[in-house]
């Protein structure tokens, strides 16, 4: 992303791309502006926070007026660099890695997965939706230089071997789905999702906060 990280809270950073996700589907509707109560109303954020959101990047918009959906979606645009395109790896062909295959990011034309990689000679050289999956032993070999991030989904025992493999090929950003918690250098970026994890605590809100809410 372009915007200063010093200056922009991460829980801000993280809402970016919720934000420009609705403004395309706004662009594509033909609608011309918005207000941060509709805002709110659709990704389910409350219209200060959107407000103090959007207050980091300068004056977006006008009282009374709203938002010009056409400029919120180019000024997000460059904002999250969606002008270009940011190649990704996966690593790890299982169920979960063979969805996001299949997926690829089709509804972000400017987010790709560009290779694959697996242990299973069985899947080795093999395609799925459009990308080949080569042999994880080749890792190094086929890590292009404008490859800057990877998603992992592999065991987790494997996780921070691999982890340690694709840092070492400047690959600056790892979307890990095992419940590892890597070790990585300063400069390296890692979200951890852990899926059972997030079920456990789904859980919990349903049972204890049955009057529901959504997260912030």
């Amino acid at each position: 992303m372009k915007f200063e990280q010093t200056k922009i809270p991460q829980a801000t950073a993280k809402r970016l791309p919720l934000y420009y996700r609705f403004l395309e589907n706004l662009h594509a509707s033909g609608k011309q502006r918005v207000s941060s109560s509709e805002l709110s109303e659709a990704v389910k954020v409350d219209s200060a926070t959107i407000r103090r959101d959007f207050s980091y990047f300068g004056a977006l918009g006008k009282k009374g007026y709203g938002y010009n959906v056409n400029y919120l979606l180019s000024f997000f645009r460059k904002t999250l660099d969606q002008d270009e395109l940011t190649k990704v790896l996966l690593i790890g062909v299982g169920n979960l890695g063979t969805a996001f295959l299949n997926y690829n990011f089709s509804k972000n034309n400017n987010t790709k997965i560009v290779k694959a990689f697996d242990v299973d000679q069985s899947k080795v050289g093999s395609e799925i939706g459009g990308v080949t999956i080569y042999n994880l032993d080749h890792l190094e070999d086929e890590i292009d230089d404008d490859v800057s991030a990877a998603i992992l989904t592999v065991p987790a025992p494997a996780a921070q071997r691999i982890a340690d493999r694709l840092v070492e090929n400047r690959v600056k950003g790892i979307l890990n789905f095992t419940p590892a918690r890597l070790t990585v250098p300063d400069d390296v970026r890692v979200h951890h999702i852990d899926l059972s994890v997030e079920l456990q605590a789904l859980i919990y809100f349903l049972k204890h906060y049955p009057e529901g809410s959504q997260e912030k």
